[in-house]
């Protein structure tokens, strides 16, 4: 089985209880829509919590967010084929993939369309306090135009899975007080818009905004884990 859902920040708790009460296998595969969190710290607590991580019994298939290293910056992850697509694998724990930008995956006979990344609303902030920031948390240009490049070359998609939202589909309900909104770089979200406007999906799952809800084909997720697709 495959299942989906939104940003974890390193607490998997409602990952194990679901994995018991599924009673699922390493064969059944979790897609966590960024921010997982496992490449957080970049020191022995992100190894202790990768070997937590190799008791749970599922594949994490996870797409890149803006709180967290990309896994091409860390010398540990190769390059691997994972359903006709390109992953990041570590071999010390090879049930943790992260999905490379850009690459269309299998799924279920489905053409899935993965393109991670945001903008941290509170960048500033974080790089002021010494907290943890990374400058290639949003997709390259060279990432865009290989995006662009594909789905020119491979029509229809019939999933797109990102970590933010297309610009239009933005629950602004869910920005947070006190940030003001003119100084939130968004340029990922318009990019995710041109996407929209050309590929024909099916649907578009995307987190990022701790929120779960539908609209019309945007499936915005959070604490909610789903059968994929649904």
């Amino acid at each position: 089985m495959i299942y989906i859902t939104g940003d974890l920040h390193r607490d998997f708790t409602r990952v194990f209880a679901f994995a018991r009460k599924k009673q699922t296998t390493k064969e059944d595969i979790l897609i966590v829509l960024g921010d997982v969190g496992i490449n957080y710290y970049l020191d022995d607590s992100d190894k202790i919590l990768k070997e937590k991580l190799q008791e749970l019994p599922l594949t994490l298939f996870c797409i890149q967010g803006n709180h967290e290293e990309r896994p091409e910056n860390i010398s540990s992850y190769k390059e691997t084929n994972f359903l006709e697509g390109i992953v990041f694998k570590e071999d010390k724990y090879p049930n943790l993939l992260f999905a490379k930008d850009g690459e269309i995956y299998n799924f279920l006979n489905m053409k899935t369309l993965v393109i991670g990344g945001a903008y941290t609303i509170d960048k500033y902030y974080r790089i002021k306090y010494g907290h943890h920031w990374f400058k290639d948390e949003e997709p390259s240009e060279k990432t865009k135009q290989k995006v662009l490049e594909k789905i020119k070359k491979q029509t229809p998609i019939d999933v797109i899975l990102t970590h933010t939202a297309p610009y239009k589909y933005l629950p602004r309900e869910m920005f947070l007080e006190g940030v003001d909104q003119n100084y939130v770089d968004q340029k990922t979200e318009h990019f995710l818009d041109k996407v929209e406007e050309l590929v024909p999906y099916k649907k578009w799952y995307c987190g990022h905004f701790h929120t779960d809800k539908r609209i019309d084909k945007i499936i915005f997720l959070y604490q909610d884990i789903e059968e994929y697709p649904k």
